[in-house]
């Protein structure tokens, strides 16, 4: 067992997250970051559809686009916080490719 080194101590250039136990608080911020990243622009896609299928009154638009906003500014502030970036959100799915 001499050559097999313990997933905990390889190196990870790749951008997945890192199994160092060190770092799990940082692995985790960023897994949990980029889930809430993704709703974010799922749900950001979907109020954009019922913009154009006018399918929202101009108040509910108002309020929509608000909370996107802010939600938005959040997500900025958080990213500040655990020292991410947009780059770090995106991770790589190996053969499925990034994230988004």
């Amino acid at each position: 067992m001499e050559g097999k080194k313990n997933l905990v101590e390889q190196h990870n250039p790749t951008g997945k997250i890192a199994l160092d136990p060190e770092k799990a608080e940082e692995g985790l911020a960023q897994l949990v970051m980029t889930v809430i990243e993704l709703l974010r622009q799922l749900v950001e896609r979907q109020a954009m559809r019922r913009v154009e299928n006018g399918s929202l009154t101009e108040e509910e638009i108002e309020k929509v686009g608000e909370a996107l906003m802010n939600l938005e500014e959040k997500m900025e502030e958080l990213k500040e916080v655990f020292n991410l970036n947009d780059d770090d959100l995106n991770i790589d799915l190996g053969p499925l490719g990034n994230l988004m």
